[in-house]
């Protein structure tokens, strides 16, 4: 049965609101598995550079991401609409809905992310580091979309 990949627009944000972009210095990835051994959620801890991309324009077709800043200022775009959120604040984006994020300019963050239902991002972060470093090209991720479910716009 094909996926359904039509962006559409269904997000949260809670939490304190602050100004308006993340390069991960470090992710560390954790999961719940069930009795069917697949994982029920997903969390990745990410430290951010001041005013580094976390991550361009994409959305997740079958899974939800929530945010959750433990420090500093994190700019989000969730479908179009630009936010601050600092440290405390939580976002919560549904499948299908567009979204990008980084840390503001002057500010690193630490972030905890959860993804749910849980899918195996290890080697999607394994290829962001490898692109970061010129040892592989964007495209090469681009040829996985469906595997991490993250599907760049």
């Amino acid at each position: 049965m094909p996926r359904d990949r039509t962006p559409v627009s269904r997000h949260r944000v809670q939490g304190p609101q602050q100004v308006p972009h993340v390069q991960a210095r470090r992710a560390r990835t954790h999961g719940r598995r069930g009795a069917d051994t697949e994982a029920h959620e997903r969390a990745n801890r990410l430290s951010l550079a001041e005013g580094a991309a976390g991550a361009r324009s994409h959305f997740h077709a079958l899974w939800t991401e929530l945010f959750h800043v433990l420090d500093g200022v994190m700019r989000f775009t969730l479908d179009g609409v630009t936010t601050t959120v600092a440290a405390g604040g939580l976002v919560s984006v549904p499948p299908r809905t567009p979204h990008s994020f980084g840390s503001v300019p002057g500010s690193a963050a630490e972030l905890l992310v959860v993804l749910a239902p849980g899918v195996d991002r290890f080697g999607c972060f394994r290829s962001l580091g490898r692109i970061r470093h010129g040892l592989e090209s964007f495209d090469d991720l681009l040829a996985e979309q469906d595997r991490y479910d993250v599907h760049f716009l």
